[in-house]
């Protein structure tokens, strides 16, 4: 966690130090590209990714000539994770125009992967599609080969046409941090598994990746049941909360948000609620908790809690149990 770009040295230093595996930047207060950039000359085995790099705020050669420099700058090391955020981000935030988001993130991937095999080839792109003509890729302009050019790319998503498109196209699916158990194999994974069977390939070709809620204290409780009650509001969450039964918490929480009374929404969060989609428990049984129940569902996992350059043996050791 990070508020300027002078700290991110240290941090992913003490990051590697600590045993972590991956780095993974958000695009909320900061771009998720460029402390990374930092970060790749910081460390020697880290990997690092976007989780999540908000697409349609870019076009497409923007995002894969970022990519392909980190690719460079990592050695190898670097996940591009793509998002599409919701209609009004796009347009009132981004000032971008807002299309149908399942086929143009497709159509994104596809156009990303036609410069990244011009820039290893001959230099030749033609990609015309429904959103996106991309033809015109001068020597000038061509960053050329890399060593290792075949960079992973995550989506995010939560309801069946991202997760679909991950299993087709994708290395990977960046699962919401507002999920349950249940969710994840009702939705998630049958529609990860149909888009795979669509391109002849397996589930696990497919990495699952999420940061989940957990909560050590009451201090933590009550901010992940903050947290939660937030994203519960969030119309296209809603599915999330059907699979339950849930559905008109959505409603609730809509109408609190709309008059803003935020303080009044956690208050809507049961318990129930709150342990079906975070972890409480004391932090040295964390490790445990969380194999028992992701063991088999995730493959990769974050916590949804700020890590301090500070704080190496603490989450050294916390690693290692996890481990």
């Amino acid at each position: 966690m990070f508020h300027d770009l002078s700290e991110v040295a240290p941090l992913v230093r003490a990051a590697e130090e600590a045993g972590f595996d991956a780095l993974w930047t958000s695009e909320t207060q900061h771009d998720p590209f460029l402390p990374l950039a930092i970060a790749s000359q910081h460390t020697t085995r880290l990997h690092f990714g976007t989780a999540i790099a908000v697409a349609f705020a870019r076009s497409p050669t923007v995002i894969a000539q970022t990519a392909w420099d980190l690719q460079r700058a990592t050695n190898g090391r670097f996940i591009l994770g793509l998002g599409t955020q919701v209609k009004a981000h796009i347009e009132r935030r981004f000032g971008m125009k807002w299309d149908p988001p399942a086929p143009k993130l497709r159509e994104t991937i596809l156009a990303i992967r036609a410069l990244w095999r011009a820039w290893q080839g001959d230099g030749t792109v033609n990609f015309r599609g429904e959103f996106y003509k991309i033809t015109l890729m001068s020597p000038f302009f061509n960053p050329g080969p890399i060593e290792h050019p075949d960079i992973p790319i995550f989506i995010a998503g939560v309801n069946e046409h991202l997760c679909r498109l991950a299993g087709e196209l994708c290395q990977g699916f960046h699962v919401h941090p507002f999920h349950t158990v249940e969710y994840i194999r009702q939705i998630v994974l049958p529609n990860i598994e149909a888009g795979a069977a669509k391109a002849h390939r397996t589930r696990a070709e497919v990495q699952l990746s999420s940061t989940i809620f957990v909560a050590t204290d009451d201090a933590e409780r009550e901010a992940a049941r903050t947290q939660i009650a937030f994203y519960a509001s969030t119309p296209s969450y809603q599915a999330i909360l059907d699979v339950h039964g849930w559905g008109e918490i959505n409603q609730q929480l809509r109408r609190l948000a709309a008059r803003q009374k935020w303080d009044e929404m956690p208050a809507l969060v049961s318990d129930e609620l709150l342990n079906a989609v975070a972890i409480v428990a004391p932090w040295e049984e964390l490790p445990a908790r969380i194999q028992q129940r992701y063991a088999g569902i995730l493959d990769r996992v974050s916590l949804y809690l700020p890590f301090h350059s500070d704080e190496v043996s603490k989450w050294r050791a916390w690693i290692a149990a996890f481990r």
